[in-house]
């Protein structure tokens, strides 16, 4: 093996492993809007559990972020939040996410 190719291996290593870091860290960023989002619902224990594993499956219906966000505000509607609010709830959870992942 080449010193290329180890180069290539070890960048292609990274990639992936960047790449799991990126989906863990938004599997864990929904799971924590889901427990918010279920408090503000009035949701405790394992309804609110439930309704944050709701908020993660959400995620896989498309691409981007958007499935997610319409699922939550659609599902507060009336309690006085904004779209706003919760895309700035969804970028403050995940820089809360990389940091629970980055500390193990």
């Amino acid at each position: 093996m080449t010193t290329f190719d180890k180069r290539e291996e070890g960048f292609e290593k990274k990639f992936a492993h960047d790449e799991e870091l990126q989906f863990k860290a938004m599997a864990r960023r929904n799971k924590l809007l889901g427990l918010w989002a279920a408090e503000l619902l009035g949701k405790s224990g394992d309804d609110a559990n439930a309704y944050a594993k709701d908020v993660v499956l959400a995620d896989f219906e498309e691409a981007g972020d958007n499935d997610v966000l319409k699922k939550v505000v659609k599902d507060l509607e009336g309690k006085g939040v904004t779209e706003q609010q919760v895309r700035a709830k969804m970028t403050e959870l995940l820089a809360t996410a990389v940091a629970q992942i980055q500390a193990g």
